[in-house]
């Protein structure tokens, strides 16, 4: 799985894309909900939010870093 940030998307609120071949999904992270899914399954979404929260610090940082 890939987590990234669009440039294009600084304007919006925080959040953060996931990849993994075909599926891609986007977490917003103020709070932590899910807002879009192409893909993943509902266990995989739950792994991936979890994922999310164990790294929130670090990724508002990178997030902040990104966008400015």
């Amino acid at each position: 799985m890939t987590f990234f940030f669009y440039s294009f998307d600084c304007s919006e609120p925080t959040h953060i894309h996931v990849q993994r071949e075909n599926s891609i999904c986007k977490f917003w992270l103020s709070p932590i909900s899910l807002g879009k899914n192409r893909g993943f399954s509902p266990p995989e979404l739950i792994a991936i939010r979890r994922i999310i929260e164990t790294n929130l610090p670090d990724i508002l940082g990178a997030w902040h870093e990104h966008c400015g």
